[in-house]
């Protein structure tokens, strides 16, 4: 019995005792209200005061980036040094497989490269290389390779007429367009509407790309390729040799010296 009194008058000692904290040392409020002073030296930012102005912060708002910039060569130099191992250090590519882009607008380059990045466009090995990029790595390396001259090539002869009355004038009864159309006289393309340069591209990859819409493209082909395909559907393979060939040999008007006169 002396123990059971014993334990009870300990643990009614200890209740008593945390009771007393307790009262001595009142809980603080979860967040305090702010001082009168502060809401009237700064009444805008409380909603409740009638004609104040909405309190404005000085700080960008979430997921703001910056202002894209027009591209820049200099910086797309540095850029652009890993594409140089396929295409070219100044984009003109001397393997066949891999288009020239010397001469390529930039607009077109930085949404190819972008289409690469979201898997619009598959490429293993682009994908890969366009990750990294940011839209303005894109427009910088699109600005350096658009400065650069496209090499002149040279078409198989045999295959110009055919291949220039495709380029010029298409074929009305099949549903061709000429190629021009889109793509200028002179093959330079139209930035404005992501319309490529030709001029001076490879054959062999003109006619890769040819052949690949002509057997249906690819799913997420976007709608400017869309029309390629549908386009390329009415080609056969006649035609696509000759009209990537004189592709190749497709120069500007621009005047060139004359050739020495053989002895």
């Amino acid at each position: 019995m002396k123990f059971r009194h014993a334990a009870a008058a300990i643990t009614a000692l200890l209740v008593m005792h945390a009771a007393a904290g307790q009262t001595a040392t009142p809980a603080k409020p979860a967040s305090a209200p702010a001082p009168a002073a502060t809401a009237a030296a700064n009444p805008a930012a409380d909603p409740a005061t009638p004609g104040m102005p909405k309190a404005e912060t000085a700080t960008a708002p979430a997921g703001a980036t910056a202002a894209l910039k027009p591209g820049d060569a200099t910086a797309g130099q540095g850029k652009a040094a890993a594409c140089g191992a396929c295409h070219g250090i100044d984009g003109n590519s001397t393997d066949p497989q891999y288009p020239r882009l010397a001469g390529q607008n930039e607009q077109y380059i930085a949404a190819q490269l972008a289409d690469f990045k979201s898997g619009k466009r598959m490429n293993p090995i682009m994908v890969g290389f366009a990750q990294p990029l940011s839209e303005q790595d894109m427009h910088d390396i699109g600005a350096y390779f658009a400065g650069k001259a496209s090499l002149p090539g040279v078409a198989d002869q045999a295959l110009v007429e055919q291949g220039q009355t495709l380029y010029r004038q298409g074929d009305v009864d099949r549903g061709i367009p000429a190629c021009m159309a889109c793509h200028g006289p002179d093959g330079r393309g139209n930035p404005g509407a992501h319309y490529p340069q030709l001029t001076s591209q490879h054959a062999k990859y003109v006619e890769a790309r040819l052949k690949g819409w002509h057997d249906g493209g690819t799913p997420n082909d976007g709608p400017r390729t869309k029309i390629m395909v549908s386009l390329a559907q009415k080609l056969d393979d006649k035609d696509i040799a000759a009209v990537a060939s004189y592709i190749e040999g497709l120069h500007t008007n621009e005047p060139t010296a004359a050739a020495p006169a053989t002895p």
